[in-house]
């Protein structure tokens, strides 16, 4: 995600000399075309998160589409003073990209886990936040939050997300993307995790269970009614995220749920206990260690579903 972001960035910046990219002195590997062939619209603020994002305020506010680049909790939660004041209170044209989203710097421990930074940047008034699910869907957005005119948080991963889109995606700011349909439960799923949520859906198939899968890259606007269809159409709502389960999808999806009148249904949220995680090693293993592998994801829609069926058995009338 972060290669084809930092791709379609560059084009659409040959074309809009607006467009400004400053680097919290990371990236250089992936930056580095950027840098050489756009330097008078590429700067490195150095390890100075803080200022990196006053900088941006500053030149989005002398019209100018500025991004901000680090790995994921350092644009957000070393600098959220900047972000709410600098940025938000000013509406300033200022997009906030963070890479590692999740657990993919899980090697590196606690400091580096983002799985707070979609509830945090969610509460912020006036900013979008957006976490896409594969390389496509990174580059629709890339596109999408440069025509915005406002300050967009923009989650990515690291490098090597599969492509989980095989054709053109309909991608629009506070729109769900449909990616498989199915009639017993829908599974939401928030930023890269789509693919291990797309690989549960087909585990679930071989068990009989088929599943909706719906890919959300904007977390905030929420697409209401994607959520409220998925309420109406299917037995169940599952929202998957390698975030805390507490602020992000989940929440968002529960609020929407609770606050709906005649819409009851069943609502599990699948994501990151909200505590630090004592475990450190590769995403593949972090995500096994919290359930969200593919086989982990698929064992508790399945289990979810099977109470539902028991409860529902045992009452004669359909559990919320």
């Amino acid at each position: 995600m972060r290669t084809a972001f930092i791709q379609e960035l560059l084009e659409l910046a040959k074309q809009d000399s607006r467009i400004v990219f400053i680097t919290g002195d990371l990236g250089f590997g992936v930056v580095q075309p950027f840098m050489e062939q756009l330097p008078a619209q590429f700067l490195n603020a150095g390890v100075a998160e803080q200022n990196m994002t006053g900088m941006a305020a500053g030149m989005a506010l002398s019209g100018k589409i500025v991004f901000t680049y680090s790995i994921a909790n350092f644009p957000t939660l070393r600098c959220l003073e900047q972000v709410r004041n600098d940025v938000c209170y000013h509406n300033a044209n200022v997009k906030i990209v963070s890479v590692g989203g999740g657990f993919t710097y899980g090697a590196m421990g606690a400091t580096h886990h983002a799985i707070e930074d979609l509830a945090v940047m969610r509460a912020l008034p006036g900013l979008v936040v957006v976490a896409p699910g594969d390389p496509v869907e990174a580059r629709a957005a890339t596109r999408a939050i440069v025509a915005y005119n406002g300050p967009c948080y923009l989650r990515l991963g690291k490098a090597g997300e599969p492509i989980v889109h095989k054709s053109a995606i309909d991608f629009e700011l506070g729109k769900a993307i449909p990616v498989r349909e199915g009639r017993d439960a829908t599974l939401i799923s928030i930023g890269g995790i789509l693919q291990n949520t797309v690989l549960a859906a087909e585990h679930l198939e071989k068990e009989g269970i088929q599943t909706r899968v719906l890919s959300m890259p904007t977390l905030k606007p929420l697409d209401f009614e994607a959520v409220l269809a998925a309420a109406r159409e299917t037995r169940a709502v599952f929202t998957i995220e390698e975030h805390s389960i507490l602020g992000g999808l989940g929440t968002a999806v529960a609020e929407v749920l609770a606050e709906t009148e005649g819409v009851k249904v069943p609502l599990k949220r699948i994501g990151v206990p909200p505590a630090f995680s004592p475990h450190t090693g590769s995403q593949e293993y972090m995500q096994e260690c919290h359930g969200l592998s593919p086989a982990g994801i698929a064992r508790s829609v399945s289990s979810t579903l099977r109470a539902l069926l028991q409860s529902t058995a045992s009452t004669g009338t359909r559990n919320v």
